[in-house]
């Protein structure tokens, strides 16, 4: 029984890795032009080892997408502001840091989730993205002093903005959102502090 624990867990380790290895192929690659001996290269397997753990491309595709987006949330919000004094902080970074080091993700992802075939399986994800970030607001609530339903929003106005600025490096719509996002917080917390 344990053997076979221990198989199971090795199963899930070596997809998890081939996910990864996949979407960063398809990230330096692009979507259209990588193919299936191009992945089981990058993974250092073969095509038919793929298989294995996907049931066809398409499948290989939407679960890899879904996987590696919720790893880069994941890493934004180790990121997030522990405080109220870390929030400008947090702002004024986030966009260029994400930008760097998850631009060519976030190509990817818009690539895959706005293709006709794969559309409603981006809707599927981003349908959990918004409990994530719902997730997420009531876990700072707390840290930040700012209620999770006003937070919220901010958190897709910051996203959005962030996500935009990594496609097209859009410094004017990324600044004005910025303007908005830290002007709605200052305004919120002069009136929490009028109270």
């Amino acid at each position: 029984m344990k053997k076979r624990a221990r198989s199971e867990t090795d199963f899930e380790k070596r997809k998890i890795e081939i996910m990864e290895c996949c979407f960063d192929c398809y990230c330096e690659n692009g979507f259209n032009g990588t193919g299936i001996k191009q992945l089981a290269k990058s993974c250092g397997c073969t095509s038919a080892n793929l298989y294995v753990y996907f049931e066809n491309l398409d499948d290989l595709i939407i679960q890899s997408t879904a996987h590696c987006m919720s790893k880069v949330e994941d890493d934004f919000m180790e990121r997030a502001p522990k405080n109220a004094q870390d929030i400008e902080r947090f702002i004024n970074e986030i966009p260029y840091w994400t930008a760097k080091k998850h631009g060519k993700k976030y190509r990817l992802m818009y690539q895959v989730y706005t293709h006709p075939k794969y559309r409603e399986y981006g809707k599927q994800f981003f349908k959990g993205v918004d409990q994530r970030y719902s997730q997420y607001a009531q876990q700072l609530e707390s840290q930040i002093g700012i209620p999770a339903d006003i937070l919220r929003p901010m958190i897709f106005v910051l996203i959005r903005a962030c996500v935009h600025f990594a496609l097209f490096e859009d410094e004017v719509y990324l600044q004005d959102q910025l303007k908005l996002l830290k002007l709605s917080i200052q305004l919120f917390i002069e009136k929490f502090n009028s109270k």
